[in-house]
């Protein structure tokens, strides 16, 4: 996965570092999310979620903003398992949307949802990247 604005080599600029909120609630894949008031994520933004959970093991979740629930809390759903999540964990809004590699080094590789390879070929060397945005979401499309 690609995070838009300019990124350090965990993926997540420094500017979104300062946007955090804390995880309210869970539920299976979705997750309540609290910020401080002003500073709520747009709908489609990538949310990550990383720490260690009860028994030490590493936690990167990421998840898509699906709504403004009201009160500074969005709702969210994890692009991965969410075992090992608890409330109360940071969640850092990272500004942009999720996106994916797209160009010729793409055809015939396999992708998880977050752009990822998964074939074990090795990382894509690509500069080009589309996002997940609403302009590209089917249902928005007038067909």
């Amino acid at each position: 996965m690609r995070i838009n604005p300019t990124t350090s080599g965990s993926g997540v600029s420094t500017l979104e570092k300062k946007n955090l909120g804390r995880i309210i609630q869970i539920i299976g894949p979705v997750l309540d999310v609290a910020f401080p008031p002003g500073k709520m994520p747009n709908i489609y933004n990538a949310l990550v979620v990383k720490g260690r959970d009860t028994v030490g093991q590493p936690i990167n979740v990421t998840c898509e903003v699906q709504q403004l629930l009201g009160n500074n809390r969005v709702r969210a759903v994890a692009m991965s398992a969410t075992e090992g999540l608890m409330r109360g964990m940071e969640v850092i809004d990272t500004g942009a949307p999720l996106s994916v590699p797209v160009g010729g080094a793409t055809l015939g590789r396999i992708f998880n949802v977050l752009g990822e390879p998964v074939d074990n070929l090795g990382p894509v060397g690509l500069s080009k990247h589309v996002e997940n945005s609403s302009q590209s979401r089917s249902t928005d499309r007038n067909t």
